[in-house]
This record gives structure tokens, C-alpha cells and sequence, in this order.
């Protein structure tokens, strides 16, 4: 899917961005290599590049924002579709904590925090995606972490191995939030 090939190239330049340009990253099957008849290995591909990117910006990412921010947006991302079961919940929890990065918190804050907003987008999902984005917008003062932030999100959303429209949308809401060019994400 051409999306996630330009997903993925946009985070290989964003990881050499993060690493002041000191080479490429893993993987090494550029643009072509990945394209054609396997759409799940470029998502598995852009998944495991953002969680490189992501691992590489760990010791930066330990504020009580990004927290906050990344469980609002695991939790949108949850809900996307306007519904939420307990098997999504269980599946995005097991994601949020083997996350590398969200491994900076303790894993009782990260559930406390996805478990709010998803009660109350299941509730109230307008209001809830209000307060989910307030949340998010939290974030915007530091640039690394409201891209963190998005990032985040499409790795819990491509974890799955579907990026759906839903998902795509609300990560495009966030991005306005966080007063952030969905494009610069390939959005």
C-alpha cells in the first residue's frame, strides 16, 4: 500500500533527523524492496522503523505529558471506530505496555490513564474525543514529544496490521492539535 511506503520512508528521515543524520536505519530495503505483493511486511517494516525512532528518542520522552498525550491517543486510536470491545482493550493494553518507550512509566499510570478515556469515549465518544484531544494538546509545547505523540499513535494503529480510515482520521485531528502537518506523517 503506497501509503505505508511513504509512512515509512517519512519515519527513516525523521529517525536520521533524531540521530543528527548519522546514516540509515535498519531494515535497508528502501522504498522498492517492499513494495508489490507485500503489503503486510511494509506495514510490519513501518511499524518496527517507528518503534526504532521511537526507542532512539526513550530518554528524552519521560515527561508526565507524553504519558498523558500517548494515552489519549492510544485510546482514540482504540476507538476510531466509535466502538471499543474487550478484546481491543486487552490487545491495545498488551501493545501500550511492551512499548519500549512507554516502558518509562509505571505501568499502573499507563493503564489508569488508557482506562479513562476509553470509559469515557464509550460513554460519551464526542465528549470523550474532547477531552482525549485536550489531553493530547498537552504535548505541543515540546516538539519531540507531539511528534512522539503521533508516532505512537500509528504504531498502536499499524500494530494490527490494518491502518484504517477511522485511524487515519483521528491521527489527522491530532496532528491539528498538536499543530502538526498530517502530511509530514504521510496523513
Amino acid at each position: 500500500m503506497a501509503l505505508f511506503d511513504r509512512l515509512k520512508d517519512q519515519a527513516k528521515n525523521l529517525q536520521q533527523q533524531a540521530q543528527g543524520g548519522r546514516g540509515t536505519t535498519t531494515g535497508g530495503a528502501g522504498h522498492g524492496g517492499s513494495h508489490g505483493g507485500s503489503r503486510g511486511g511494509s506495514r510490519a517494516q513501518l511499524v518496527g522503523v517507528l518503534k526504532t525512532q521511537l526507542g532512539s528518542l526513550k530518554t528524552e520522552l519521560k515527561s508526565g505529558a507524553y504519558r498523558d498525550a500517548s494515552m489519549a491517543m492510544c485510546a482514540l486510536v482504540a476507538a476510531a471506530d466509535g466502538q471499543v470491545d474487550a478484546a481491543e482493550i486487552q490487545q491495545m493494553e498488551s501493545l501500550i505496555l511492551g512499548n519500549d518507550v512507554l516502558q518509562n512509566f509505571p505501568p499502573e499510570q499507563l493503564r489508569t490513564r488508557f482506562h479513562k478515556h476509553v470509559d469515557q469515549l464509550t460513554r460519551n465518544f464526542p465528549q470523550g474525543k474532547a477531552e482525549a484531544l485536550q489531553e493530547i494538546a498537552k504535548a505541543a509545547k515540546k516538539p519531540t514529544e507531539a511528534r512522539a505523540v503521533i508516532q505512537t499513535g500509528i504504531v498502536i494503529a499499524g500494530a494490527d496490521g490494518h491502518f484504517s480510515q477511522a485511524e487515519q482520521s483521528i491521527l489527522r485531528e491530532a496532528c491539528a492539535t498538536l499543530n502538526l502537518q498530517p502530511a509530514e506523517f504521510q496523513l
